[in-house]
């Protein structure tokens, strides 16, 4: 084990790199690597990729065949792969391994020579058919100094496949860096996932007062999030769509029991009344900066807006209707259609997509619809999922 063993900041761990030869590690070379890496993982979001790239980034930087990330899994005490090459997903206890030793000791591991080291497991290499020579194992913790997993390289790009102290250096830095870097997504992930819970909780709440909407925020959300993928949106922000699109109707709070449950067509003065739902949805969340609850603002405000604009409550039409408002009315109405209410049976399905290409280009945006089209299996696939149960209405 390397004497160079103790946890660094992220200054000691910089100081220490620079005081290596050029010669030998083309420090400088590496340092570009690692920040342009760095760079990458700045700007994303979402947790599997992120651990992906902070794996690309530790196989760059080491010049490794082979790099995994192990996350430390708090609630089953276990240790597993998020992105290791060659193979599937592994899990094993927390302690175990080279892996384990390396976090419970809290310091880095070389090996120069795998087969001659007690510590290795040869057995690993005869069940995979891989030739293990040098490895680094090194822990990474977060702001606290608690765990959160380690990195497992093997075997350098050089002709003696042989880490150095100078490489466990060098990669010190990059452990410290991803471990600050995980930490933030983690701390994101369950703040978004918090988010998601709430709004989807609030959105079923005030589906509730309408007596016969059973499962519908759950299956507009998933609706929605299949049609924005495939019109080609990014998966975050399809991701931030099937977060804010139960909230298309919260401004129904403000409508009478009398009017939302009223049996039958509404009279122009309550389809006046029911129109402000738009108006007041928009207005809950209208304050917020944050991108998900101005989002759910914007889902809320526009969603009745049609393409040729006849909506309301503005009469917008084409593109001035934000995408995501646009993906939610046909979710919506799609799921109305489809769905058995106390005051209709549901729609069969061919009938549902004949009103959609009738409404093509005129309530509907067409590369929506052509997008319904053609994920019908999918949307009827989460239908089934999470049909209302018998006997709902």
């Amino acid at each position: 084990m390397s004497d160079f063993g103790t946890r660094m900041s992220p200054s000691l761990a910089t100081e220490a790199t620079l005081d290596v030869p050029s010669s030998e590690t083309k420090v400088e070379h590496q340092l570009q690597i690692l920040l342009g890496h760095a760079a990458l993982i700045a700007d994303e979001r979402r947790l599997p990729r992120l651990i992906e790239l902070i794996r690309d980034m530790g196989k760059a930087v080491a010049r490794a065949d082979r790099c995994s990330v192990w996350v430390l899994d708090w609630e089953y005490d276990e240790l597993y792969t998020v992105a290791s090459e060659g193979i599937d997903q592994v899990r094993i206890p927390s302690n175990a391994g080279l892996q384990g030793l390396a976090l419970t000791e809290g310091q880095p591991i070389l090996i120069k020579d795998a087969h001659a080291d007690p510590r290795f497991d040869s057995e690993s290499d005869g069940r995979t058919g891989y030739r293990t020579r040098s490895m680094m194992v090194l822990p990474f913790w977060d702001n606290n100094g608690e765990p959160l997993g380690c990195f497992q390289v093997v075997n350098k790009i050089t002709p003696d496949a042989v880490f150095s102290e100078s490489d466990l250096r060098l990669m010190g830095l990059v452990a410290s860096y991803a471990g600050k870097a995980l930490e933030s997504a983690m701390l994101n992930q369950e703040v978004e996932q918090t988010q998601r819970e709430l709004l989807l909780k609030l959105g079923e709440v005030c589906e509730s007062r309408s007596k016969d909407t059973g499962q519908h925020v759950r299956r507009v959300a998933d609706y929605s999030y299949v049609l924005a993928l495939k019109i080609g949106l990014p998966e975050q922000d399809a991701e931030l769509l099937k977060m804010v699109s139960p909230m298309h109707d919260v401004g129904k709070v403000s409508i009478p029991d009398s009017i939302l449950n009223k049996p039958g067509k509404l009279s122009e003065e309550d389809f006046a009344l029911m129109k402000l739902h738009t108006i007041v949805g928009y207005d809950i969340f209208k304050g917020s900066k944050g991108r998900v609850m101005s989002s759910a603002a914007i889902v809320a405000w526009q969603h009745h807006e049609k393409w040729n604009g006849t909506g309301y409550p503005r009469g917008i039409s084409g593109e001035q209707i934000h995408i995501f408002a646009r993906i939610t009315a046909v979710a919506d109405v799609f799921d109305a259609l489809a769905s058995e209410r106390v005051y209709k049976r549901a729609w069969p399905i061919d009938k549902v997509m004949k009103l959609f290409e009738e409404e093509r280009g005129k309530h509907f945006d067409p590369q929506l619809v052509d997008a319904l089209v053609a994920c019908l299996p999918d949307i009827l696939e989460i239908r089934e999922q999470l049909n209302d149960p018998p006997g709902f209405f």
